[in-house]
């Protein structure tokens, strides 16, 4: 076989395995569901909980790297502190050997019969879960079937005398072969994919672990790479994250070199004659090795980021701060972060129409400013919304999810509503100011009485949405069908009064339009609900 088919054979069985585990990931992604979700939010400041939440979400994501990356858009958007971080990025080290560790097994034989199964899943099963089931059946028969096409594929090039003469230098030169592993793993950016070529060449008896463990501690740093740029465009704090990862590792490599004969020989009486589950074996001791030395000392590693990196950046409010795109690759945790933007924009619009109304009642133009800056924010978001939803329609999701995020298409509709509400108020309160309009004392406390009504709808609407209350969202209901009531009945008053000449034609006109803002926003409200009640 000559050289150029030999590459296409391996790149083609390397295609196969990245495919294969990403299938399969996605597969016990959306197996997982509320479960990865519900397993994320369990992040303290404990930092041994955070190694174990790490070390669960890369395993059932099956990439350190995409766990890294979340971590880092965490960090930027606030939710993680960075010794939450810390603890979650030593933990997915961890959970990335457990895919090391499975394709170690000599299961390509029988990879065609998940591939059979997998397949016929997907074309004949219709339930959900049934589909996910089959993708990790399918996923995991494609990662093996790669296995065992890399591995056929390189024996033709370990019979060379140039393979030979490299692999003699590797493992005559730890040093090389730790840049070796950093480079592979920096260009495929996936540690599982350099681990996999390594068992791939351990199953053609063509290497030992002198030249595989350096390899392996180089595949350590260069799968920091992926982190790094995904925090590229992020905040200062994001960027800590990203260096912890790389500190961690690249200790990590510094502590180990210096023992590695040692280690060899553990790891190979551990499973002599097997180099695969070798190779396997040393990810697994050195990633659970550097965890065990380096997490109490995790507080020292933020302290040398933030001497690298000082200064903590204030995180930039005017536009989505929990949407990042590197998060799309991870759907359901995506899906989540699309629904804390969104209960954060409601919160902005409640904080309008609060602020709208004090203008409007106690003549507080400085409020009037806030009002139309807030209404930037609500715009931008209902943009970045609405685009990150278009994105992460294109992606595989749980039913539920699914269903959650056709209905946010229509909840973030009414929130802009509400938002272009509170501006309507405040163009009132502008006027009532400019002109010196007098609204009568009865005529405000019916104001009043109507705005804590709509206010209690909006409250009630957004912590239904929050916390998916059903019994909330029918309570809106009841709540909305009394603010129509109020209309009604203050219209008839306002015209009482004008018939009386108890106020003028301008207050009247300034009050009419203000009842109709407030009822409008009872009904976006009532939206909301409807939108909860059939999630």
């Amino acid at each position: 076989m000559d050289t150029f088919n030999i590459f296409i054979e391996v790149f083609g069985g390397l295609g196969l395995f990245l495919f294969g585990m990403k299938l399969m990931g996605d597969g016990l992604e959306n197996a997982a569901g509320e479960k990865l979700k519900s397993i994320l939010e369990r992040v303290t400041s404990n930092k041994y909980i955070g190694v174990l939440v790490g070390t669960i979400v890369t395993a059932v994501i099956q990439s350190s790297s995409a766990t890294t990356v979340m971590v880092v858009s965490f960090v930027n958007a606030g939710l993680m502190t960075l010794m939450q971080a810390a603890g979650v990025i030593m933990g997915a080290n961890i959970g990335t050997t457990i895919t090391a560790q499975m394709v170690s097994l000599d299961l390509d034989k029988i990879a065609p019969i998940f591939i059979g199964l997998g397949a016929i899943g997907l074309l004949a099963l219709k339930k959900k879960r049934a589909r996910d089931i089959s993708s990790i059946a399918l996923g995991f028969g494609i990662l093996f079937m790669g296995m065992g096409v890399m591995s056929s594929s390189l024996n033709p090039i370990t019979q060379s005398d140039a393979f030979r003469n490299v692999i003699y230098i590797i493992g005559n030169n730890r040093f090389l072969g730790v840049l070796a592993g950093l480079g592979m793993t920096a260009i495929v950016q996936s540690s599982s994919a350099t681990t996999g070529i390594l068992v791939a060449l351990a199953t053609t008896g063509s290497i030992d672990m002198n030249v595989a463990l350096p390899i392996i501690l180089g595949c350590n740093i260069g799968t920091c790479v992926t982190a790094l740029l995904a925090s590229a465009g992020a905040n200062r704090t994001a960027k800590k994250a990203a260096l912890i990862h790389l500190f961690f590792n690249v200790i990590g490599v510094v502590i180990f070199i210096p023992f590695m004969t040692p280690l060899i020989s553990l790891i190979e009486s551990i499973d002599p004659g097997n180099v695969a589950r070798q190779v396997a074996n040393a990810h697994t001791i050195f990633n659970i090795s550097v965890t065990i030395v380096l997490l109490p000392l995790a507080k020292y590693l933020v302290l040398l980021a933030n001497k690298l990196l000082p200064g903590d950046e204030i995180i930039e409010k005017d536009g989505a701060i929990y949407l990042d795109k590197n998060l799309l690759e991870t759907p359901v945790v995506a899906s989540s972060q699309v629904f804390k933007e969104t209960i954060r924009m409601g919160e902005i619009a409640k904080k309008n129409i609060e602020a709208a109304m004090d203008a409007f009642l106690n003549n507080n133009e400085k409020n009037i400013e806030q009002v139309y800056r807030r209404e930037k924010i609500i715009n931008n978001l209902e943009r970045e919304i609405t685009d990150y939803l278009v994105d992460l329609s294109s992606y595989d999701l749980p039913v539920t999810d699914s269903k959650n995020l056709s209905a946010t298409f229509h909840v973030i509709n009414d929130i802009e509503r509400i938002g272009d509400h509170a501006e309507n108020i405040v163009e009132l309160a502008t006027d009532k100011i400019n002109n010196n309009i007098s609204i009568g004392t009865d005529a405000k406390n019916e104001l009043i009485a109507m705005y804590e009504k709509t206010l209690e709808a909006l409250t009630l609407a957004i912590e239904s949405y929050k916390n998916e209350d059903n019994i909330e969202a029918l309570n809106i209901k009841e709540i909305e069908e009394s603010i129509d009531k109020y209309e009604k009945d203050l219209r008839e008053n306002n015209i009482r009064r004008l018939n009386e000449h108890s106020c003028s034609a301008n207050s009247s006109t300034i009050f009419l339009d203000l009842i109709s803002n407030l009822e409008r926003i009872g009904d976006h409200s009532n939206n909301i609900a409807a939108a909860v009640r059939e999630r």
